[in-house]
């Protein structure tokens, strides 16, 4: 991150204002040739997402495209990318040079700009060779993942035979993996359109031969290696490679879906409702509420024990060390009552507490509420895996049975992860069903248990080194942009806790929980001033005769 910051700021040391004013000026001044609208479809990844875990989003040994193209550490990759181009150059036909390449994509600049969300303060020539080596580089790579008749072209040049290795034994190829995945490190996929179709004199056949190098690299990326019946995707209308990937595990569909924006946590009303019960404010009032009624009594016994409490020496009694008393544990509770009922002549001006002061703020859980896969295991829940994608997650009532896709854990999954959680942030415009999935999994994988119980039922194929490495990836996903509500997940997350809440083990757990457990220092708080309330009774009836007082006949 250093090396980061030291280049942006030698950068804008070296900021050139006239060159500025040129492109600006340039910009205004051209129009697009064909009046279409290029999406935004290249962003920085949010500040909340890299600052979690930066060298997820930021390439380490190759750069790919603008952002990360002047930085110093991946200068030692520029002699790969150029030996790259030289070979796509003799690729070429007799009568066309390198040059021609580039003269096309000097043609697309205003389409290339568009697809980035940061501003380029690059020259339309500096783009344009930037993007001609970079996507020569990436099609040589991918070459080794052309899929043809269910066979790999594994054919790689002796220049990058030390980098690339489809068995993926070389952590040069894995890096390399994990960098072209990278939100940051896209390329527009109509760039390496051209530059097959000049290859190839066809652009049918450049289609043909980039869908099946972006099939055979998905494979070996997606998570959901068991996926049946690839979806059919229409390369023109792909932004890049991840978004290629994103389409491949999350189809597009017809129906609509409406998106909630969750304004508090409401995954599971009966926790929520335990857990109210719990708040102080509450427990404040109550005591507030029943303090009144005392008050209010002005006959019988308590009408005498009123008057001792609310006598003059009991107040100075209880004022001189109340700041120290009201500062230990469990006495906070009751300061709000004792003071409004012994101290609030002296504090009348005294501010009232903002009860409702967070009732606007936003919710702090960022993950779902929903029960481990040990809890859901030990009340009877099925696990059964699905050979699909995130759609095949269901939750069956009648067999409950809970269907989750298999999910293969690798070196490279967590960069994938959150990748794609971070482009399905920054593009989607509907329910964020990728981002919502890493949410169910984070809220029902805690430990290594929980891993083990689902690496037994065939849905997490782990080839990371332990169970607890595994857990602790889904752990680390709870970080996302913004909360959102996906129906169907939102359904299945909402069965789950219905069929969990309704055992009869698990409410007598949980009312232990909160009601016992999560009490016991009030009542025993309670218990100890009831004590003491009985002990000033006794106290103030053997020198004063209660019997007289209170009319009560004693046999002699």
């Amino acid at each position: 991150m250093s090396n980061i910051q030291a280049s942006r700021s030698i950068s804008s040391s070296n900021f050139d204002e006239l060159r500025w004013v040129i492109n600006i000026r340039r910009s205004l001044d051209e129009e697009l040739e064909e009046e279409i609208e290029v999406p935004v479809s290249i962003f920085n990844v949010p500040k909340s997402l890299m600052s979690t875990d930066p060298e997820s989003y930021i390439p380490q040994l190759v750069a790919l495209g603008p952002y990360h193209y002047w930085r110093p550490e991946l200068y030692e990759m520029e002699r790969y990318k150029l030996a790259a181009a030289k070979r796509t150059q003799k690729q070429l036909q007799q009568s066309l040079k390198f040059d021609t390449l580039v003269d096309q994509l000097i043609k697309l600049e205003p389409q290339i700009r568009a697809c980035y969300h940061k501003y380029l303060d690059f020259n339309g020539e500096t783009l344009a060779w930037m993007m001609a080596i970079d996507a020569s580089f990436l099609l040589e790579f991918l070459q080794i993942y052309a899929l043809k008749e269910g066979k790999t072209l594994s054919r790689v040049s002796s220049r990058m035979s030390h980098l690339v290795d489809y068995a993926g034994r070389k952590s040069a190829h894995n890096s390399i993996l994990k960098d072209i995945v990278m939100l940051e490190n896209q390329i527009p996929l109509f760039i390496l359109r051209n530059v097959l179709e000049i290859q190839y004199s066809s652009l049918e056949t450049a289609d043909d031969m980039l869908v099946s190098m972006l099939r055979g690299i998905c494979q070996e990326l997606s998570p959901f290696k068991m996926m049946e019946n690839l979806p059919k995707i229409d390369i023109s209308k792909c932004a890049h490679v991840l978004d290629f990937l994103y389409d491949m595990i999350v189809p597009k569909v017809d129906e609509p879906f409406e998106t909630i924006e969750a304004e508090d946590n409401k995954e599971a009303p009966e926790d929520n409702l335990s857990d109210s019960s719990a708040d102080p404010s509450y427990l404040k009032q109550l005591l507030s509420e029943v303090w009144n009624l005392i008050l209010k009594i002005k006959r019988g016994p308590l009408r005498l024990i009123k008057a001792v409490l609310l006598s003059r020496p009991l107040r100075v009694i209880l004022k001189l060390p109340w700041k120290i008393i009201s500062n230990l544990p469990g006495f906070s509770i009751l300061k709000q009552p004792i003071e409004h009922l012994f101290f609030s002549q002296d504090n009348e001006d005294q501010e009232k507490p903002d009860n409702g002061s967070g009732l606007n703020k936003p919710p702090l859980a960022e993950e779902i509420e929903i029960p481990s896969v040990t809890d859901l295991f030990k009340s009877g829940v099925r696990f059964v895996p699905t050979n699909g994608n995130i759609w095949t997650v269901t939750f069956d009532v009648k067999t409950v049975t809970l269907y989750l896709p298999t999910v293969s854990l690798d070196i490279h999954t967590e960069v994938v992860l959150r990748n794609l959680v971070a482009y399905e942030a920054s593009n989607a415009s509907g329910p964020l069903v990728f981002t919502r999935y890493t949410e169910l999994m984070n809220g029902i994988i805690d430990t290594e248990e929980d891993v083990k119980i689902l690496k037994e039922r065939g849905i997490i194929l782990n080839h990371l080194k332990s169970d607890e490495e595994a857990a602790d990836l889904w752990n680390g996903m709870s970080k996302s942009i913004r909360l959102t509500k996906v129906p169907f997940l939102d359904k299945v997350i909402e069965d789950v806790n219905r069929y969990h809440n309704c055992r009869w083990n698990v409410k007598a757990r949980n009312f232990f929980k909160h009601y016992v457990y999560g009490s016991w220092q009030l009542l025993t708080l309670l218990a100890a001033i009831m004590l003491l309330m009985l002990m000033t009774f006794q106290a103030f009836c053997s020198v004063y005769s209660c019997s007289r007082i209170l009319r009560i006949q004693t046999s002699e």
